[in-house]
């Protein structure tokens, strides 16, 4: 028996719960998955934040866990559900005391085995949180793969490369699966690494890829020329595709046996 793990990257806006909401069922029940993990901190109508109405639809389409990053504190009413909602993560290493968990302990579907999930943020050309490094060496100490968990998963949000390659290769051995969100775009380095960790840099989004980024394209080119008739990024709404990794792991040592691309819906092809 191998655990199937689904991982998704960060739903951008209308178009990327559409496709969540159009797709993931399917998903689920098409390939067996025991347990779902979305990044969904711009997942707002705006693109910044999510809302307490939109982590609860995750939830009942068969999202277990809500991941974030640098936009989690963009709806003020996060900061007031988050201590309630233990199943909505903010990045770790943000400043002590602030509301919710930056990594917790969940159940698979069938209640028989415990995952792990942390949530780190970079600290290259992100908002200032402590450094990500040593938090990931402390949390290393808590939660630990066949000790307190059956597998553990650690999505790193961040903006550079060498960030989430290091962390990839410092859990390498002490989890299940690494993989970066933020850029919002689909690497192509999906990998096991030497030690037994899935891995790749970025996850991609769920989101309108004829788009910048997630955000329309019109618009963001009038930002990048400077034109006087830009406005604020929004989020592109044309069809959203689902992007992520699934996981197969081996349940006696919770490393990854098997891991491949997810590219569902939407203009993107695999």
């Amino acid at each position: 028996f191998l655990m199937k793990i689904l991982v998704l990257g960060d739903a951008v806006g209308l178009s990327g719960r559409k496709a969540i909401k159009k797709n993931l069922t399917k998903v689920i029940s098409q390939n067996n998955i025991d347990f779902t993990i979305l990044n969904g901190e711009n997942a707002a109508d705006d693109g910044k934040g999510i809302t307490k109405e939109i982590a609860e639809e995750f939830f009942s389409l068969g999202v277990d866990v809500i991941t974030s990053g640098n936009h989690i504190w963009d709806k003020d009413e996060t900061t007031k559900f988050i201590d309630k909602e233990h199943r909505l993560l903010r990045p770790a290493n943000l400043a002590e005391g602030s509301p919710g968990k930056g990594f917790g302990i969940f159940e698979s579907k069938d209640k028989k085995f415990k995952i792990g999930v942390i949530n780190l943020m970079g600290n290259i050309f992100m908002r200032k949180t402590n450094d990500v490094f040593l938090t990931a060496k402390e949390i290393s100490t808590k939660i630990k793969l066949k000790k307190n968990v059956d597998f553990l998963v650690i999505d790193f949000h961040g903006e550079i490369t060498s960030e989430k390659m290091a962390i990839g290769h410092y859990f390498d051995g002490l989890s299940t699966c690494v993989v970066g969100t933020h850029t919002h775009v689909p690497t192509a380095d999906t990998r096991i690494l030497e030690k037994g960790t899935a891995y790749q840099t970025d996850l991609g989004m769920c989101g309108d890829y004829n788009s910048v980024i997630g955000m329309n394209k019109e618009n963001s080119l009038k930002k990048f020329f400077k034109e006087k008739d830009a406005v604020k990024h929004f989020p592109s709404s044309g069809a959203g595709t689902l992007s992520g990794v699934i996981v197969e792991a081996d349940i006696s040592t919770g490393l990854a046996k098997k891991v491949y691309r997810l590219i569902e819906g939407g203009n993107l092809v695999n």
